[in-house]
Parts: C-alpha cells; structure tokens; sequence
C-alpha cells in the first residue's frame, strides 16, 4: 500500500494507520526514547535563550518527562495505529510552566525542536529503500507537532489570564481593605509611607457611550500607565468614573504621571495625591483626595493635578456646617438656568476676569456681563463685593457636594 491510500493522520483525532514500512521504522526507533528525551532536555534545548536559567528539576525532570511523553506517543501511534488523542497531558504542563512563568517563546520552541530531533533520529535510523515510509512519518510528525504546539499555547495563555485575573482581585481586595481601613487579609501589610491617588476621568469617558469592552481597555491601559510612571504593579480601584490607586513606600507621585496618563485617559482627566504615613492612615488620605477632586471641579479649575494648597480656601468653604442650606440656597433662583451656573464658576474661578470668561465660555463679554447683571437681579448677590463673592463660592462649593459632583 502506498502513502496515497492512506488518509492524512490528523494528531488530536483517530488516525488512518500507516503503512507497516513507516509502522516498523516507528517501532525500530522507540528504543531510542530515554536518550533522545535526554538529549533534548540537557542538550538541544540548551541553545535556546533563557533556558539554562531554567531549574534543573524543571530541566531534567519535567520537561524530559514532557519529551518523552511526546515521543513515545507519537511513535506508539505510528507503530500501532492507537490513538494520538492524548493532549490533556501537555495542556496540564503548559499550564504548569505559565504558573512557573517559563516564557510562552520558550516553551513552544522546545516543542518545536523536540519534533526536528525526533525526525532526525527516524532520518538516522532509515534504511535505504524506507524513504516513503520516512515521508509518511515525516509528515505524521508535522502534523502532530501543529496539533500539540496548538493546545499547549491556548492551554498555556488561558492560565496566564486566569493568573493575571487572579493577581489583579488580590490587589484591588488588598487596595479596598486599604482604602476602607479593613483588616488586611494574606497578604502583607503595607510598612511605611502610602500614597494615595484620586483619579477623576472627564465627562466624555464617562457619559460617552463607552462600551464594556472600551472601557475595560481604557482601564488597563490607566493600570498599565500608573505601573510604568511607578516601576511596579500599582494597588488601584478603578471604574468608569476613576477611582483610588495606592502605592506603598511612595510620598510623592512621579513628574511623569501626569503626561502618562493624559495620554492614556484624556485631557480632562483630574488627579489628586495625598500621603499616608501608615497603613491606617490610607482612608483619611483617599478621603482628601477626593475632596480635592471634587472641589476643584465644582470652583471651575482646568482638569489637571490638583494640589490641596491650591483650593485650600474652597476647601475650607465647602466644609458643611449649620448654615450651609442657608448659603446653598442663594443660588436656588439659578435652578433651571445651568448657563447662568456655569458662567458665575467660570466667572469665580477665573478672578472675576470678564474677558477670560469670555473666552473659555465663547462668548461676548458683554454677554458675559448681562449674564452676571441677571445672576445679581435672581440672587441678590453683589458680585463686586469680596463678601458677596465668597458666599457665591461656597454656595457653589456646597451645592455641588450636596449634588455628588465629581467629574
């Protein structure tokens, strides 16, 4: 019979049998199983990079192991015509090797130089008129190895991904028992200073239509960002709004932060940074930070890093206390006029400057002015006099705390 009336062998499926000459050329290289294995193991494989740093357990024990699993599988199969099914073996190692962090580059290669040492020894042990029976195996082995090097790679990144999903919930569980002040549970508590981070994205990455899978890049890409500006796997609570990130044994955040994740999250992206000086003291921190956020955001300041010192008398006015439903409800003429709202912040935060307000609001400044004459004639409010002005600030300060603004 010859190799046109046999059925391609597909690895992974029953195959045809093989001639007997390939069949009996399989079987005469078998007793060469042990040695090629550890030729492969301590010899072959060595000329790949990165793989004499290997264990030599992993070296000479498992992956040996795996070589020769592989070739007598392979060459029972052709010498019997048994199945060739049996790739939960090599899935089970190649999520073993992930776990062990073994490069994927690696491990595919000693797969893939494991089947040129396995056709080289048939070649050797050919006879001079097996040469067809040696195309059979050839191509057997050709289409085995595509089979096994298939499964070991979806078996090796569905356990990088399972670990990576793993890692990321132990670091928000641990970033969440920080920033709630709980307990830390199996995992070390952090010694030292930690900074904590607020991040605000803007309007149009939150109110945008983003869908889930958009949003889920947009935050890998904000984690991947944070990881890089740090050197190191960040601790972070993200969503579509923002969140907290903590970073132990940091006080002060990186020059490059800013840039790095304005290209990552956008322009309007607003970020605020605090010190703890314990573990403990992480929660008041996470809570200044989003004050700060938000006070900035609710007094008009342009979306950026935003520094305590740099809001320090809107944050005092914001404070809430007995009078504040009184002040807030100055501004209860301006209800259903958002534009008059937003020209009084941009007015407030812009020093009274009308052409300035003018400008980021694209309007006349004369239309700026009859919009502060308006707001004066619904309020009452004389926005010439710095007493007027400061109760305008903190009505707008305590309107929008009471309203959960935070963008």
């Amino acid at each position: 019979m010859t190799h046109d009336e046999h059925s391609e062998p597909a690895f992974g499926d029953r195959p045809q049998q093989l001639s007997p000459a390939a069949a009996a050329l399989a079987a005469r290289c078998e007793p060469q199983v042990n040695e090629l294995a550890r030729r492969m193991a301590r010899g072959v494989f060595e000329q790949l990079s990165g793989y004499a740093e290997l264990p030599g357990d992993v070296k000479d024990v498992e992956i040996a192991a795996t070589a020769r699993h592989a070739i007598r599988l392979f060459l029972r199969g052709a010498a019997d015509g048994s199945g060739w099914d049996a790739l939960e073996y090599f899935q089970e190692r190649a999520a073993q090797r992930a776990e062990e962090g073994m490069p994927l580059h690696l491990l595919l290669r000693t797969y893939t130089l494991g089947a040129r040492e396995l056709w080289r020894a048939l070649r050797e042990v050919a006879g001079p008129g097996e040469r067809q029976a040696l195309a059979e195996l050839t191509e057997a082995l050709f289409t085995a190895a595509d089979r096994v090097v298939g499964a070991v790679a979806e078996s090796y990144l569905d356990e990088q991904v399972a670990l990576a999903a793993e890692r990321h919930e132990q670091r928000r569980t641990l970033a969440r028992a920080l920033l709630d002040g709980r307990p830390v549970i199996g995992a070390p508590v952090p010694d030292g200073p930690v900074l904590v981070l607020c991040l605000r994205f803007g309007t149009s990455a939150v109110t945008g239509g983003l869908s889930p899978v958009t949003l889920r890049r947009l935050l890998r890409r904000v984690q991947g960002a944070l990881d890089r500006a740090f050197g190191t796997e960040v601790l972070a609570v993200l969503d579509g709004d923002g969140g907290h990130v903590v970073v132990p044994g940091v006080t002060e955040p990186p020059g490059r932060l800013r840039e790095l994740l304005r290209e990552t999250a956008g322009p309007e992206l607003r970020l605020a940074a605090a010190a703890a000086t314990t573990a403990g003291d992480v929660p008041r921190a996470a809570r200044l930070t989003s004050e700060v956020v938000r006070v900035a955001a609710a007094c008009g300041v342009r979306p950026g890093v935003h520094r305590l010192e740099d809001v320090l008398l809107e944050y005092h006015l914001s404070r809430p206390s007995e009078g504040s439903a009184r002040i807030v409800a100055m501004l209860a003429p301006l209800a259903d006029r958002p534009e008059l709202v937003d020209t009084l912040r941009t007015h407030l935060e812009q020093r009274q400057d009308r052409r300035a307000t003018a400008r980021l609001l694209n309007l006349h400044p004369n239309s700026v002015d009859n919009r502060l004459a308006r707001i004066q004639d619904l309020t009452g409010l004389d926005l010439a006099d710095p007493r007027d002005v400061a109760l305008a600030l903190a009505a707008l300060l305590l309107r929008d705390a009471d309203a959960g603004v935070t963008e």
